[in-house]
């Protein structure tokens, strides 16, 4: 049976709706409470970092708020529509975060709610100002949402939140399996200190040395005058362009399944290798670049974002976002590994073009020079890495898969990703 759900305005069915101070407190180092502004607000936490100033009791008692287990937290200036349910945190609110009271709604409800593109819209287009932002007190209070009987609140934001504790707990796996990766780089090709083979332990006369650490062992170092540095005896100065291409295979849209996976470069995660987010290629219209499971997208705008992913799907993507491919299947997992790393994108940074709007630019990339090993190296290094990243890749698609295991029809029957959207799109209408 089909619900008719009434709109209500948020200040009918919330006990009070307001924001944080209005000026700058007395910080105090070490204090007991932290300052929270709109930007503390993530992914349903309060985020607190080594930026986040703090204050003492007398600032707390003289600004408090009254905030309970009810309470969600909203960023409505600068970047609105972030959130966090609060969960008894020693805080004390900024201008920039608003705390809504909920009593009638079920602040989870509210909260997966407002995470509506159509719903976000609505905010960005009733808050005023032009460089930045504001969302008004007045404009929230006003702003009607459907509120549907309190049991199918809970059981749509029960739903959704054993949904997002599976992806949390998704992505904390994958974090583990990035640094993982990122250490065994640097261990290898950063400090040298990689598996002394059997060949190498017999030429060093020690074979004892067999597996452990090249460099911290005494394995042979020896200057290279290209690179300005020692590397292990028997590598070699190479550039990208040696183990890697820029692939530009570009496809008219009107050709592309629409259930076809678009990413953008606004799905594009900030150091995060792995892709957790896409749309569909049926809202898509100019040329795109296409893409194969196993590639790397690198963000072409403001490289020092530092968007770099390995796919582990086939798609189409858009013209600013670089295709990189291994030219070799022995150069996989160095490929991945320098393009993703620090030292790289720190020197595509230096080289962008454009004032306004800086670019990566391939030639430039093409041209970094670091050390290649061997190829029986590489092999090993392959052996090691390769399965992270397929656990990862694996594991971000599990991410999707979660979101839509957790809704069916109404028959019960599972849904399929090209059905998704057509799913969340009826639930969208459905809802505004």
């Amino acid at each position: 049976m089909k619900h008719k759900w009434a709109f209500k305005k948020l200040s009918d069915v919330c006990d009070r709706i307001g924001d944080g101070l209005h000026g700058t407190p007395e910080y105090v180092d070490g204090g007991a409470y932290h300052f929270v502004n709109g930007n503390n607000l993530k992914d349903g936490y309060v985020s607190i970092n080594e930026a986040t100033k703090a204050v003492g009791q007398e600032e707390f008692d003289a600004h408090r708020v009254e905030l309970s287990e009810s309470t969600l937290l909203l960023s409505i200036n600068g970047t609105i529509g972030s959130m966090a349910l609060y969960r008894g945190e020693p805080i004390v609110l900024g201008k920039s975060a608003a705390y809504i009271n909920c009593r009638d709604v079920d602040r989870r409800f509210c909260y997966y709610y407002f995470q509506l593109k159509g719903v976000n819209a609505a905010f960005y287009n009733i808050a005023t100002g032009s460089t930045i932002k504001n969302l008004g007190l007045d404009s929230l209070k006003s702003f009607k949402l459907p509120i549907p009987p309190r049991d199918i609140q809970e059981q749509i934001a029960g739903l959704l939140s054993l949904i997002d504790a599976k992806i949390h707990l998704n992505n904390r796996i994958n974090e583990e399996l990035e640094g993982m990766a990122k250490l065994l780089y640097d261990y290898w090709f950063v400090q040298f200190d990689f598996p002394i083979t059997a060949a190498q332990a017999a030429a060093m006369k020690k074979p004892r040395l067999e597996g452990k650490p090249y460099r911290a062992s005494g394995g042979k170092m020896v200057f290279n005058e290209a690179l300005q540095r020692e590397i292990p005896d028997g590598w070699e100065e190479s550039t990208l362009s040696y183990i890697c291409d820029s692939v530009r295979d570009t496809i008219d849209p009107a050709v592309v399944d629409p259930a076809t996976p678009y990413v953008g470069l606004e799905h594009m995660p900030r150091r995060k290798f792995f892709l957790d987010a896409w749309e569909f290629a049926d809202s898509v219209k100019s040329l795109k670049s296409r893409f194969v499971k196993g590639d790397i997208l690198f963000g072409k705008l403001r490289p020092y974002f530092h968007k770099v992913v390995k796919v582990a799907i086939n798609g189409v993507c858009t013209s600013e976002l670089l295709v990189l491919r291994a030219r070799e299947k022995q150069f996989e997992g160095l490929v991945g590994s320098i393009v993703f790393s620090d030292l790289f994108v720190e020197s595509t940074s230096k080289q962008w073009g454009g004032a306004q709007m800086p670019r990566a630019d391939w030639k430039r990339m093409e041209e970094f020079r670091f050390p290649l090993p061997p190829d029986d190296l590489l092999e090993s290094f392959n052996v090691c890495i390769l399965p992270l990243w397929k656990l990862g890749g694996a594991n971000q698609r599990r991410v999707i898969g979660v979101r839509i295991a957790g809704i069916g029809t109404s028959s019960g029957e599972a849904l399929s990703i090209e059905s998704f959207t057509r799913l969340e799109s009826a639930w969208i209408a459905r809802c505004c």
